[in-house]
């Protein structure tokens, strides 16, 4: 089936990125939320990125233009109707997800897949919510969407390898590096390597061993990471990194390591959740 439109279900940080590099790679794209004032910071994200690339030379006012001409804002999910492709990117909430997809199973056309960008959730699970789980896959993209390079798509136990190959496909068009996440496991790749890290970053500052700058810079310095720890749960959310350490926790044995500690509960228990509220582990200008 050749995709040509492409539904993203959520305009936040994910989502609009999503959109963008859709509509840059010359997809139509319908990008919808549950209230109007979402879809509009969405688009006004996506207007400022594309402007810093002008104004770097790296894209003409034209193509800017044109990029922001291919997509289109919406809250009604129906106008999902003629979507070739779905990609999900709604909040890390399973039973959310699954409604989200129930509904767009609903009014799109049987062979469209339907994707998921759940960084750590079951894609079993929420395939299991519709009724063509041959079609349901992940395609987790990673923050921030039109500069980061992986792509991971992850086989739930009915996904079809057809599924997987054409997920594969897209994510390459769109400037990709794809990788095949073969089992459907908790974290799946990425983020079963990191969520270990920042936990432990966050032990050793908890311990007293080091301070959070210096612990940034010795992961900067020493594994030549292009961010710290603290300063990539800054940028990703410091809610996200809990959610995510919370499910693995619950769905791989109950192991120690994934045990939240209690500094990162605090800090989201005082709003202080990173880059979005202005302040997590360290602070932000307000402007």
């Amino acid at each position: 089936m050749e995709i040509k439109k492409i539904g993203v279900l959520g305009t936040g940080a994910m989502g609009n990125g999503i959109a963008q590099v859709c509509a840059q790679a010359g997809f139509e794209v319908v990008m919808r939320d549950i209230a109007d004032e979402f879809v509009q910071r969405g688009f006004k994200t996506i207007e400022g990125f594309l402007s810093k690339s002008v104004e770097k030379g790296k894209l003409s006012e034209d193509d800017k233009k044109k990029i922001l001409g291919r997509i289109t804002g919406t809250t009604n999910v129906a106008d999902m109707k003629d979507a070739d492709f779905v990609i999900e990117a709604v909040l890390e909430d399973l039973e959310l997800k699954k409604k989200v997809f129930q509904e767009v199973e609903s009014i799109t056309r049987p062979e469209v897949i339907l994707a998921t960008n759940t960084s750590s959730m079951s894609i079993t699970e929420i395939g299991a919510a519709t009724k063509r789980t041959a079609k349901v896959v992940g395609m987790h993209f990673f923050n921030p969407v039109p500069m980061m390079k992986l792509v991971e798509v992850i086989k739930g136990m009915d996904t079809s390898d057809e599924t997987v190959a054409a997920t594969k496909e897209l994510s390459e068009k769109l400037g990709k590096l794809p990788v095949i996440v073969k089992k459907d496991v908790p974290g799946f790749i990425v983020n079963r390597l990191m969520i270990v890290q920042v936990m432990e970053a966050i032990r050793l500052y908890e311990e007293g061993v080091a301070s959070i700058e210096d612990i940034d810079t010795s992961v900067k310095g020493g594994l030549n990471h292009p961010m710290g720890p603290f300063e990539l749960m800054d940028l990703t959310g410091l809610d996200i990194n809990y959610h995510v350490n919370e499910y693995f926790h619950r769905e791989l044995n109950q192991e120690l390591k994934h045990v939240t500690p209690i500094t990162l509960k605090n800090m989201i228990r005082a709003g202080k959740l990173g880059r979005k509220t202005k302040e997590g582990w360290y602070k932000y200008d307000k402007k």
